[in-house]
């Protein structure tokens, strides 16, 4: 009897182990991948115009994911998750990581546009108050200091250098922190689906962008601007996105959006190893000081739930 039972054991725990190693390789692919992607999308902008590398990158690695699914079987989303997708999609990617190139390209550094990111949870929580969900004091705590943080960067000497790249570097994560909080409100296809439907929406968002600004390649990108964007569109939207999409699935909300704490760290260690940024004492003050916010926010969420 226990022999079957053991036996019977065996297949389960194999089970179990295979997804506890899957869990890990995801959270390293979201750890380290989109923390360097901030170092990649420095190189990328040498030569390519932020928003057009940016909506090339979508074009890219949405239209490939979307192809992959249909191919697999899955169905065309209907218009209304179109719509909606296409709108998440334009304040997440467009506004969002199209800010942050725009802000690297105008000189913030690698590591600080990294850091401006990590205050997105602060964000989200405030914007999340526009459907009446506000934080609980223990969460408005953390929104303070983080806010306070955000404020010590905006002192760090290569942002008061660059007004209009830390003012992309702050609205930034503000669009990508309202759009993920408006597609919680919003019928989405869902899975990989949602994923790339938001791409594309991106892609349109930062086309539009592209013409306003009236964005042209003036000569032939670099061997290594081309190199970047191909690594972010293989690794930093296919793979990293599919990493975080899976964590989403199968652990809690807080270790998935962990990243957020590591990004920075790894952010700032390749500038630093890689492109000799240098981070100045207003730069990690106001990394304690946002990190330490973020995680009293997500102390707060936790203990809500």
């Amino acid at each position: 009897m226990s022999s079957k039972v053991e036996s019977g054991s065996l297949p389960l725990a194999a089970e179990r182990d295979t997804r506890v190693w899957k869990i890990w390789l995801a959270l390293l692919a979201v750890y380290v991948i989109w923390g360097s992607t901030y170092l990649a999308i420095r190189v990328a902008v040498e030569t390519f115009p932020p928003f057009m590398m940016t909506s090339i990158r979508y074009f890219f690695a949405g239209g490939a994911l979307l192809l992959f699914l249909l191919l697999r079987g899955a169905p065309l989303p209907s218009r209304v998750e179109w719509r909606n997708g296409l709108l998440t999609g334009g304040l997440m990617l467009g506004v969002g990581t199209g800010g942050i190139a725009f802000a690297e390209q105008q000189g913030v550094a690698s590591g600080l546009a990294a850091l401006a990111v990590a205050a997105v949870p602060l964000w989200a929580s405030l914007f999340a108050g526009l459907w009446g969900h506000w934080p609980s004091k223990r969460e408005w705590g953390g929104v303070l200091i983080g806010l306070i943080g955000v404020a010590i960067l905006n002192m760090e000497h290569s942002m008061q250098s660059t007004p209009i790249g830390a003012l992309a570097a702050i609205v930034g994560p503000m669009g990508w922190a309202l759009g993920s909080i408006w597609g919680r409100q919003l019928k989405l296809p869902g899975g990989l689906m949602t994923t790339a439907v938001q791409m594309m929406g991106g892609c349109l968002t930062l086309a539009v962008i592209t013409v306003l600004f009236g964005e042209r390649l003036t000569a032939m990108p670099s061997g290594p601007s081309i190199l970047a964007l191909v690594y972010l569109v293989t690794f930093g939207a296919l793979v990293a996105f599919s990493a975080y999409t899976y964590l989403l699935e199968h652990v809690r909300p807080a270790l998935a959006t962990s990243y957020a704490y590591v990004n920075p760290l790894v952010a700032v260690f390749l500038g630093v190893l890689l492109a000799n940024e240098q981070m100045t004492l207003y730069g990690m003050v106001a990394m304690g000081v946002i990190l330490a916010g973020v995680a009293l926010l997500a102390l707060g969420k936790t203990r809500a739930h």
